[in-house]
């Protein structure tokens, strides 16, 4: 059973989203908002871009082909989708799939950094340049993918794990595996951060 407090102050959070009519425009055009899903609990949480056709029709993030391919990674690092928190930066598809736009990023990111400090994982991994340039703002992802940043989070630290968009793994057989070479190392650190706090 979840925390009921953080399942009530997500919830919350969901309604506020939209009491305050956040990006009206993609509101209007999308089925429903998408707030994410998963364990409250997580020590990891994946941040990806918005929803996507299947998303935007069943409320859940990651369930397309995408999702698909994060599962099977998920799988392979011993992990289920109920150990982890799965959501994106923008909570409402973009129409025909296009990229969030700055403005609409901008607007959703506070309730972004709302979600993080309930769940209060160890380790954020952003997925795709979109989520990533929002937490390490001057890095390419080509440079930094797989590698764990350290950064001040609100009053205390927290680790981004930068990753290629499972998305561009599915037209580039290259990626593919480069998306879990990185996405295996992925309990090794989660591993050395409990050391460190021991």
């Amino acid at each position: 059973m979840p925390h009921q407090p953080k399942a009530h102050a997500m919830r919350t959070l969901e309604e506020e989203i939209i009491a305050h009519n956040i990006t009206p425009e993609l509101a209007q055009q999308a089925t429903q908002l998408v707030i994410g899903d998963g364990n409250l609990d997580a020590d990891i949480v994946f941040i990806g871009e918005a929803p996507g056709k299947k998303e935007d029709l069943e409320g859940l993030p990651f369930i397309g082909a995408a999702g698909k391919f994060l599962n099977e990674m998920l799988e392979a690092a011993g992990m289920t989708r109920s150990d982890v928190y799965i959501t994106n930066i923008v909570k409402y598809r973009p129409p025909n799939n296009r990229d969030p736009s700055k403005e609409e990023k901008a607007a959703f990111w506070p309730y972004l950094l709302k979600q993080l400090q309930i769940i209060d994982p160890k380790v954020v991994i952003t997925l795709g340049r979109h989520s990533m340039e929002y937490f390490l703002p001057d890095m390419k992802i080509a440079e930094v993918h797989g590698q764990p940043k350290r950064i001040a989070f609100g009053d205390h630290k927290i680790v981004i794990m930068p990753l290629y968009h499972p998305a561009a793994a599915l037209y580039n057989g290259s990626m593919r595996q480069t998306l879990i070479d990185d996405f295996l190392k992925v309990p090794i650190v989660i591993t050395e951060l409990d050391d460190e706090e021991e």
